[in-house]
């Protein structure tokens, strides 16, 4: 339900952009694809398999072979094999430029993996077109394995769906090798399967200003500001409301770039409104709708339209225009947005990624403002939850992104803006490589949190370097290559994407301040009272595993007995639903469970694992969407329940902290439906809701927590964090001391005696 895990760096890293030319067929019957999963067709030139592509993290990282040794049958096997550390990823794809009849599509595998280490191997699918991504990294298949059959799922829209791209990949030092692979459409070989006409829309067809828009650079006084707010907000509207647009017929990015020189050379509001008013005569008068009635029930939130109806800028029959288009705005399905079936998160559909433009003109910059601002404007569960009025960022960002002067500027620019909604799921999840440049490409492999609003060193990602005899476990680290760490995290702050002060603490370490151009990193440290200067070496940040945040102790059963059987531990990053039978068996003479909700759930658990525990049928949550047919208004659902069993009578303590974000928060608000349930810890990521995908010109891609998780109190959890019964920190002396002091008052809490 809930798709992104704490490791932030590692998902910038596995995040596979593989972006392939799109070819659109109008063939229906059967398909001309000829799927090579046997790997046995090689091509004659490049003595690989015929029809598979290789994604590569960086172009000299990795080898891909052809292997007539290592097979899992016929004559050949592929392998793909990390030679330096200086990528972070390799794939080898195949797509098919088709769309398919069927409901589900599954690829199969066989894949054989050796000391795959700092990441993960394994399936990768992405249906284009829609939201379906899969890369097989919650399984975690990692270290030395035989060849073994491996499968993933996709739902499959026929009616979205653009082409399938499917393959394997390798993140991380290791070797992987794969053969006889299948891809199916509903239990049938893609080779044999019916396919669906793809015609373009309009919008589709419409290509004027795909490389470059008609607006090269701005000199912005006070009525251009003016005239780009009010271009933005009602080129929003349009995009949203006309049902001309969300037919398909208009390509709203060229619109905006037709339109944009006159509404630049408008010398006063009267011309700006002129102007528009033309701009917007072309998509037609919508037919009088009869039935276009608004929501009245569950209402939790209504629109928000900026000035386009206030009359102290447009004239009146500009907004009037407007006003009609609002009252007939019949629309049932739209070009540019979509809900998530079952769930109600928007899907924001058919926006190009402009991948090649790493540095946009000036055109191109405003559209990135002005798609990402109107997809909050309407869209965002959270908006009255920012922490500002959001009409105020508009013209705060227009001469930022005006100003840029390069491509790390505009990125940055970006990303300031994707972090004012404050938001733990919204940060740049593709890899960038100015801003990874920006970030830095070294850092040292020491594990450092904020502890007391202090930066200490809590362990080690790597023994290496001598790291051990220079950082201490509950060092202070004092400042950074000359730097206080309180400046650094004051300059640092305003471009750390998060829901809270704590999260954004959380992330800054291995974001910002513990990254570096320089293999040295000079520190000044506090050692147990005793200031001192060190210089440690760093590594290559792509080979750190900062998976171990998360998952400390990857190899570790998912749950077994503490405290002589008294108690049973619960670590849900690594617990799986098959699991539950032994589980019961395990702990059922125990006084208490310990679920250590410091991770990320491996698997969804509140109809499966929290019913276990819990007595009784109080709903536990409810939720708030967005629509489709009327932009900005939100409805509040029935609040939803999971059914107790009543099989465990014990105490269940569920400790959180920071790391516990979104899937994670979802499951501890139902394990608290449950009376025999406390929660201890520390503020959590207030990150709850599934995500929603957005992408913006120069392949930016970002998220957003798309619906509204409440309590059945109606209490948020976003950017506040689940409630907690008894908070608990860990302390800088306890960090020394080696000791858990959050699991500690659990254990404390269920044996009634204090843990020496």
């Amino acid at each position: 339900m809930f798709l992104i895990p704490y490791n932030l760096d590692l998902m910038r890293k596995i995040t596979l952009l593989l972006f392939v030319t799109v070819i659109f067929s109008c063939n229906s019957g059967f398909t001309q694809i000829h799927f090579n999963g046997d790997l046995e067709k090689i091509d004659p030139l490049t003595h690989m398999p015929v029809g598979w592509n290789y994604g590569r993290g960086a172009a000299s990282a990795y080898d891909f072979k052809l292997d007539s040794v290592v097979t899992q049958q016929g004559k050949y096997s592929v392998s793909i094999t990390r030679k330096n550390d200086s990528a972070g990823f390799a794939s080898i794809m195949f797509y098919t430029p088709t769309r398919f009849k069927g409901k589900e599509i599954e690829l199969r595998g066989y894949l054989k993996t050796e000391d795959v280490s700092k990441g993960f191997a394994g399936l990768w699918m992405r249906i284009d077109g829609t939201s379906a991504f899969n890369n097989m990294q919650g399984q975690n298949l990692h270290g030395t394995n035989d060849w073994k059959e491996y499968s993933i799922k996709l739902p499959y829209d026929s009616e979205h769906a653009i082409n399938v791209n499917a393959g394997v990949l390798l993140v991380g030092p290791g070797k992987i090798w794969l053969d006889n692979l299948q891809l199916l459409i509903d239990g049938k070989p893609i080779d044999i399967a019916s396919t669906v006409p793809i015609i373009l829309t309009k919008a589709e067809q419409d290509t004027a200003f795909s490389k470059a828009s008609p607006v090269k650079s701005i000199v912005l006084n006070d009525q251009q500001l003016t005239n780009l707010r009010l271009l933005c907000q009602v080129w929003g509207f349009i995009k949203y409301h006309h049902p001309e647009v969300a037919k398909g017929n208009f390509n709203m990015d060229a619109e905006l770039f037709r339109v944009m020189p006159a509404v630049l050379k408008a010398t006063n509001n009267t011309e700006l409104s002129a102007a528009l008013e033309h701009w917007v005569d072309k998509f037609g008068v919508p037919a009088a709708c009869s039935n276009c009635k608004l929501p009245k029930d569950d209402i939790a939130a209504t629109p928000d339209y900026g000035q386009l109806f206030t009359r102290q800028v447009l004239s009146p029959s500009l907004t009037g225009k407007l006003k009609y288009i609002l009252d007939n705005d019949n629309i049932s399905k739209s070009y540019y947005i979509d809900m998530a079936q079952g769930v109600g998160n928007p899907i924001f559909q058919h926006e190009l990624a402009y991948s090649k433009m790493i540095y946009p003109d000036a055109g191109y910059r405003l559209l990135c403002l002005f798609r990402y601002w109107n997809m909050i404007q309407y869209f965002y569960p959270y908006k009255h939850l920012i922490g500002e009025d959001w009409n105020t960022i508009l013209p705060k960002y227009i001469p930022k992104f005006v100003d840029d002067a390069n491509a790390q500027a505009y990125t940055l620019t970006t990303l300031e803006m994707i972090s004012n909604i404050h938001d733990t799921h919204a940060n740049i999840w593709s890899m960038i490589p100015e801003l990874e440049r920006y970030r830095g490409i070294y850092a040292p492999p020491v594990q450092a949190k904020f502890i007391e609003d202090k930066l200490v060193v809590t362990g080690y990602y790597a023994d290496t370097l001598g790291i051990k005899d220079k950082l201490k476990v509950g060092d202070v680290i004092l400042s950074i290559n000359g730097q206080p760490v309180d400046a650094l995290v004051k300059k640092y702050l305003p471009v750390t994407a998060a829901s809270n002060y704590s999260t954004q603490l959380r992330d800054m370490p291995h974001m910002y301040l513990l990254r570096g151009d320089s293999r040295t990193f000079k520190l000044s440290i506090d050692h147990l009272g005793e200031k001192k200067d060190v210089e440690v070496e760093g590594i290559s940040n792509s080979a750190i595993n900062y998976g171990l945040d998360f998952n400390p102790a990857p190899k570790s059963p998912g749950y077994y007995l503490i405290d002589d059987g008294k108690i049973g531990y619960l670590f849900p990053g690594r617990y799986h639903n098959s699991d539950l039978p032994a589980i019961k068996e395990l702990f059922k003479n125990t006084r208490g469970i310990i679920v250590d909700m410091r991770c990320y759930p491996s698997e969804f658990m509140p109809f499966t694992f929290v019913p276990y525990i819990k007595t009784g049928d109080a709903p536990f949550v409810k939720f708030t969407t967005g629509s489709i047919n009327h932009p900005g208004y939100f409805t509040t659902t029935p609040l939803l329940k999971d059914n107790g069993e009543g099989t465990y009578k014990g105490k269940v303590i569920v400790i959180v902290n920071p790391i516990t974000q979104s899937q994670a928060e979802y499951t501890t608000m139902a394990f608290q439906s449950s009376p025999n349930v406390t929660v201890i810890g520390g503020t959590t990521a207030g990150a709850d809701g599934n995500v929603s995908q957005i992408v913006l010109p120069g392949n930016i891609n970002t998220l957003i927590s798309g619906i509204d998780v409440l309590y059945p109190d109606g209490t948020e959890t976003q950017r506040k964090g689940v409630k907690v019964n008894i908070e608990v920190k860990p302390t800088i002396r306890g960090v020394r001391d080696g000791k858990d002091e959050q699991l500690d008052k659990a254990r404390e809490m269920i044996l009634g005696s204090k843990i020496e």
